[in-house]
């Protein structure tokens, strides 16, 4: 692999991860179109974890309180110690965050026949013109103002059902429970502070069994790679880190809606694509 495309993918990867115009999709459709290939498995692997580190910067103080109240809430439990009031704010969300991620455990049993939809242009192409109604639509809600301290358990339930539909190829993950949150009356900024550390368990888990898939299919990690993939990882993060960044700005100022008109032209233009029988690279070429 050469630096060169590791850092086109690293770049696309930081973009598409967090900007919810759905990365799976794009792939997909880039792939199908274009033909763009898909990165090793160890690569893959190694880029969503710099994007996960990416989120781990911007909602650092978010985390650490979390950590630090999670193992709190044992040793209060051991103590016998009660609040009389509400518990800290970082141990609600902590209690939040594992509510939100329990409807992927539905999705589980259907991975196979989900990760399938991906293989339909057709079908992406949809669901990214789906997405931009999803985004459209959500810039229409009233600001609300629940926070981590007003959330209720079904508020995230909900936004964590939303996410589980999101497994679905074309549609964002991001966009899906960031839109969620607004529906069920988030504040703007919490609708996003959730969405993204509600991502953590899910993709942290999904990269240490996929992590220890690929080395077992790569037989370790290629020296020859190290660079590129160290080179890629870096450009992934960063940018990355630029994107929560662009979407939290957006989302604040009531323009989340924006992205709706990508997605809407992405999917007119491949279906289009689709239907002339159209490819860039031709077969075997």
């Amino acid at each position: 692999m050469t630096s060169f495309k590791a850092i086109i993918l690293g770049f696309v990867q930081g973009v598409a991860e967090f900007l919810p115009i759905s990365s799976s999709g794009h792939l997909t459709l880039f792939q199908h179109f274009f033909g763009m290939e898909e990165p090793d498995q160890l690569f893959n692997v190694l880029l969503h974890f710099a994007t996960l580190l990416a989120v781990c910067v911007v909602y650092w103080r978010d985390i650490w309180e979390m950590i630090t109240e999670f193992f709190s809430f044992f040793i209060d439990l051991f103590s016998h110690k009660n609040y009389r009031g509400n518990p800290p704010e970082a141990r609600r969300m902590v209690l939040l965050i594992i509510v939100g991620t329990l409807p992927l455990f539905l999705v589980l049993p259907f991975k196979d026949r989900v990760e399938a939809l991906g293989s339909s242009p057709i079908f992406v192409s949809c669901a990214l013109l789906v997405t931009g109604c999803i985004l459209f639509l959500s810039d229409q809600m009233a600001r609300g103002h629940k926070t981590v301290r007003s959330a209720t358990l079904l508020d995230v339930l909900l936004v964590g059902v939303a996410q589980g539909c999101a497994t679905i190829p074309g549609l964002s993950r991001s966009g899906c429970t960031i839109s969620a949150g607004m529906v069920r009356g988030f504040d703007r900024k919490f609708a996003v502070r959730y969405s993204f550390l509600m991502s953590l368990p899910a993709v942290l888990g999904a990269t240490l069994l996929e992590v220890l898939d690929a080395l077992e299919l790569e037989g370790g990690i290629p020296t020859e790679n190290l660079l590129s993939y160290l080179i890629g990882m870096v450009v992934a993060a960063v940018v990355g880190y630029f994107s929560i960044q662009l979407v939290k700005l957006l989302t604040d100022k009531g323009r989340f809606g924006a992205f709706a008109f990508y997605c809407w032209g992405a999917g007119i233009l491949f279906l289009l694509l689709n239907l002339m029988d159209w490819t860039l690279i031709p077969a075997g070429g």
